[in-house]
C-alpha cells in the first residue's frame, strides 16, 4: 500500500494559491483575446469531467469540506502548476449534484 504525499502548505495557503493561479489566467485571457469578463466577482471558474465543461462557482465553495476534498483529489491527480485551469477530477453528473447541495 502507497503512502500518500501529505501537503506542505496549509489549507489557507492552498486556497490562495487556487484563487490567485484561477484569477490571472482569467486575466492573461482577457488582455491576449479581448474576453467579456464572464466569470462574476466572488466566483470562479473550474473544469469538470472528461470534457472538461466549465462551471463558474462561488468563492465560498472553497470553505466547504466536500468541496475541499474535490480540490485535494485535484492537486493529488494533475497538481496546480498546469495551464488548463483548476480541473476537478470526477464525473460532471456528480459535480452538478454537489454543487445544488453546496449551492
Amino acid at each position: 500500500m502507497a503512502l500518500k504525499k501529505a501537503s506542505k502548505l496549509p489549507q489557507a495557503a492552498v486556497l490562495k494559491h487556487i484563487l490567485r493561479r484561477c484569477s490571472s489566467l482569467g486575466r492573461k485571457l482577457r488582455m491576449a483575446e479581448g474576453l467579456p469578463v464572464d466569470v462574476p466577482k466572488g466566483h470562479f471558474a473550474l473544469y469538470v469531467g472528461e470534457k472538461r465543461s466549465r462551471f463558474i462557482v462561488p468563492i465560498s465553495f472553497l470553505s466547504r469540506p466536500e468541496f475541499q476534498s474535490l480540490l485535494r483529489a485535484a492537486e493529488e491527480e494533475f497538481g496546480f502548476h498546469h495551464e488548463l485551469g483548476l480541473t476537478i477530477p470526477c464525473e460532471e453528473v456528480v459535480f452538478r449534484s454537489l454543487a445544488s447541495v453546496l449551492g
